[in-house]
C-alpha cells in the first residue's frame, strides 16, 4: 500500500513535528511534507497557537522555493483539519493548492476533525491514504489523544530511584540518586509536558523550581501543585511568576478553602482552585479532568511516594518514567505509597514501552495494560 519513497518522507515528516515538540500545545505536533516527481518541495511544522499549522507552512515553503505544488503529493502526520478553529481549515488549503494525493499516519482523535478532513479532501478528488507510521505519529502526540478522547491529559509519572527502590533517605536525602546524564534525560521529559505536578510534601522537602533547565526551550511547562490544606509557603521557589512568551499561573489544588490563604496566593500570580474528595484530600481524578479542560496534553508528576501512590492507586498514571541508579540504599523512602494487596491479581499492572541505560543509569518506561 505503502512505496519506500511514501515511508522515507513520512519519516521526515515526523522529524519536522518533532520540532513542535516544545511550542504547539494545547494544539498537537504535526509535520508536512509536500513531494513531487521524486522532489522534496515543501516542508512545514506546526506553529505555536494561532500562527500556522504544518500544511500551511510547507505550502509557504514550497512557493518560497518557486515551486507548484499542484499535482503533489502531501505527507503529514495527522490528517488535515476541516474546521475553522484559530486558523482557516488546513484541507481546503490542499485543495485550493491541487494537490493530487495526501498520506496521512493517522485520523485527528479532535470530535470537530474525525475523519471529515480525509472526507473532504476525498470528495474533492484527492487520493486520501491514511496509517503509515501511525504508531509513530501517535506516541509523538499521545497527550493531545488522550484529551480528545478521555477528556484527560496523558499522566507520566517520574521517579528517580536506587537499584532496590529507594527515593530518598529518611531524612528525606535525595539529590542526587542518579548522574546527571539521567537528571538531563528527565528534564527532556518536562520540556515536553504542557504542566508539571508536584506535592505538598515535595515543596517541603525539596522546595522545587519545576522548570527546564537542562533544555533549550521558549515555553515553561505549566506548574500545577497539590495541597490539600494550602499550606505551600509563600516564599517556596515554585511560586516564582513565569514571564516567557507562553506564561501560564501555578495551579494549586487544594481540598479545604482557606480565604486568607488563597488571597496570598492570587497575590503571588497563583490561581486556586478547590476540589476536595470525602477523605479531606484533593479529587485527582477530577483534577486530570479540569487540566484537560485547560488543554493540558500531558501532566509530567514529579512527586513523593505518597502522592505516586495516590495517582497509582485511583488510576490516574498512565505511564512510569523510573530512572534506577546501580546503587543500594536499604531501607529508605520507596516510589510508591500503596496498600497491602489481598492477591498478585490486585495488583496494577503495566506493560514495558522502553528500556535503555542513560549514563550510568537505567531508563524504564512502562505504560498502564488495557483493563487495568
Amino acid at each position: 500500500m505503502f512505496s519506500d519513497t511514501d515511508h522515507a518522507a513520512m519519516q521526515l515528516a515526523l522529524k519536522l513535528a518533532a520540532r513542535g515538540m516544545y511550542i504547539t500545545t494545547p494544539n498537537p505536533r504535526v509535520g508536512c511534507v509536500l513531494v513531487k516527481d521524486g522532489t522534496v518541495i515543501g516542508e512545514g511544522s506546526t506553529q505555536p497557537a494561532g500562527q500556522d499549522h504544518a500544511e500551511v507552512q510547507a505550502l509557504k515553503d514550497a512557493a518560497a522555493r518557486g515551486f507548484d505544488p499542484a499535482g503533489a503529493t502531501a505527507y503529514v502526520t495527522l490528517e488535515p483539519c476541516s474546521h475553522f478553529g484559530r486558523t482557516p481549515p488546513c484541507a481546503d488549503g490542499l485543495v485550493r493548492a491541487g494537490i493530487a494525493r495526501v498520506v496521512a499516519a493517522m485520523e485527528d482523535p479532535n470530535p470537530a476533525v474525525s475523519g471529515r478532513g480525509l472526507q473532504r479532501l476525498r470528495e474533492a478528488g484527492i487520493d486520501v491514504r491514511c496509517g503509515l507510521l501511525e504508531k509513530e505519529a501517535r506516541d509523538l502526540n499521545i497527550g493531545f489523544v488522550s484529551r480528545m478522547t478521555r477528556g484527560l491529559p496523558w499522566v507520566r509519572v517520574k521517579v528517580a530511584a536506587s537499584l532496590d527502590g529507594g527515593t530518598a533517605l529518611h531524612d528525606g536525602t535525595s539529590q542526587w540518586i542518579t548522574g546527571q546524564a539521567a537528571r538531563d534525560d528527565g528534564h527532556a521529559w518536562r520540556a515536553r509536558a504542557c504542566a508539571i505536578l508536584t506535592g505538598i510534601g515535595t515543596v517541603r522537602d525539596d522546595d522545587p523550581q519545576l522548570t527546564v533547565r537542562a533544555v533549550d526551550t521558549p515555553r515553561q511547562p505549566q506548574r500545577v501543585l497539590v495541597d490539600s490544606r494550602l499550606e505551600v509557603p509563600l516564599d517556596a521557589r515554585l511560586l516564582t511568576p513565569d514571564t516567557g512568551p507562553f506564561a501560564k499561573p501555578v495551579l494549586v489544588f487544594c481540598a479545604v478553602d482557606d480565604p486568607a490563604r488563597r488571597a496570598a496566593l492570587e497575590e503571588r500570580g497563583a490561581q486556586v482552585v478547590v476540589l476536595p474528595n470525602p477523605h479531606g484530600k484533593v479529587e485527582l481524578r477530577r483534577m486530570l479532568e479540569e487540566l484537560g479542560r485547560r488543554g493540558i496534553n500531558e501532566l509530567h508528576v514529579e512527586a513523593g511516594f505518597k502522592l505516586n501512590g495516590s495517582m497509582i492507586r485511583e488510576g490516574c498514571a498512565d505511564e512510569l518514567l523510573v530512572y534506577l541508579a546501580p546503587r543500594l540504599l536499604g531501607d529508605a523512602q520507596g516510589m510508591f505509597n500503596l496498600p497491602p494487596l489481598a492477591s498478585l491479581a490486585d495488583a496494577p499492572a503495566f506493560r514495558w514501552h522502553d528500556v535503555r541505560q542513560i549514563g550510568d543509569d537505567l531508563r524504564l518506561i512502562a505504560r498502564r495494560s488495557h483493563g487495568d
